[in-house]
């Protein structure tokens, strides 16, 4: 049974079929199979990209979907999120696509016999977001060895940081680290913190993130303002990049705050160009966990 729960495990092959797959999916709308075929979005946390985008997916695959609402659920009377899964597989779903607050949750789900895609777990893994961030940088410079990539902002509560490190590392990019000092991975080393000014300086690719205020209280102590003016980037920060640099975000960003709101969409932006390669992405991960063509790709679990 074909899953996916992080990129830990993933083998340079099967990474390099599903970047090849998203990027093929990103010119193909046709459904891919005539077989009717249903699977259910549980979304316990607010989210527009990752799920609007996986629907998008769904929907450009031929894929019907339940519609689930955890405040209108048997959640709400105390059902487990195993119990939850267990009733929409009993009832016919083929695949879940789950976002949980919970670290790790779908260590509850082993009981399961459909494949889960994460959405993201807590603070833990984003695993088909990194895919589209991967697929972005991939896309502008066909390489990743030898890039350096900079993450700015509250790393130590994010789980696009931590998903995207691990990965970037593995295939051979540098990566660095920027933002308050309180936000860094405990485990970080030093040599790879960098202060804002350092990082627009040196980075190929300025992964900058939200504050994830939901994790943690408040925003530490920063207004707006003085968040920008340390950590963000600002318009003067921005002239300083390289010529060929470009700036993501996985959104959803704060004008003003991680960057400066003419910066959205400049000409070194990609961040609605990520938006868009999300739908690819979740499309090649869909085709893949359910073998929509019927190939036989890996046998192993993903």
């Amino acid at each position: 049974m074909r899953q996916l729960r992080t990129l830990n495990d993933l083998s340079m092959p099967e990474l390099e079929y599903l970047l090849k797959e998203a990027d093929r999916q990103t010119y193909s709308s046709k459904p891919m199979h005539m077989e009717q075929i249903i699977v259910a979005n549980l979304f316990f946390e607010p989210s527009t990209r990752t799920k609007c985008s996986f629907e998008m997916a769904e929907k450009q695959l031929g894929i019907e979907t339940i519609a689930f609402d955890a405040t209108h659920s048997s959640v709400q009377k105390g059902e487990t999120l195993y119990d939850t899964a267990k009733t929409l597989e009993a009832i016919g779903c083929k695949a879940l696509i789950i976002r949980h607050p919970e670290l790790r949750y779908y260590d509850q789900l082993k009981g399961l016999n459909i494949p889960v895609i994460n959405a993201g777990d807590g603070a833990g893994d984003h695993p088909t977001q990194s895919l589209l961030d991967l697929l972005t940088i991939r896309q502008e410079f066909q390489r990743f060895d030898s890039l350096h990539v900079v993450i700015c902002g509250d790393i130590r509560h994010s789980r696009v940081a931590h998903t995207n490190a691990k990965i970037l590392e593995k295939l051979g990019a540098k990566v660095s680290y920027s933002g308050p000092l309180e936000w860094m991975d405990p485990q970080l080393k030093e040599d790879q913190y960098l202060t804002m000014d350092e990082a627009v300086e040196q980075a190929d690719v300025l992964m900058l993130l939200r504050i994830q205020t939901e994790r943690h209280d408040g925003n530490g102590g920063y207004t707006q303002e003085t968040y920008h003016n340390q950590y963000g980037l600002t318009v003067e920060r921005e002239k300083k990049m390289k010529k060929e640099a470009i700036l993501l975000h996985p959104a959803p960003f704060n004008r003003g705050v991680e960057l400066a709101d003419e910066l959205v969409e400049c000409e070194r932006s990609r961040i609605f160009k990520q938006m868009k390669n999300g739908v690819s992405v979740r499309k090649a991960v869909l085709a893949h966990v359910l073998n929509l063509k019927g190939e036989k790709f890996y046998d192993r679990v993903i």
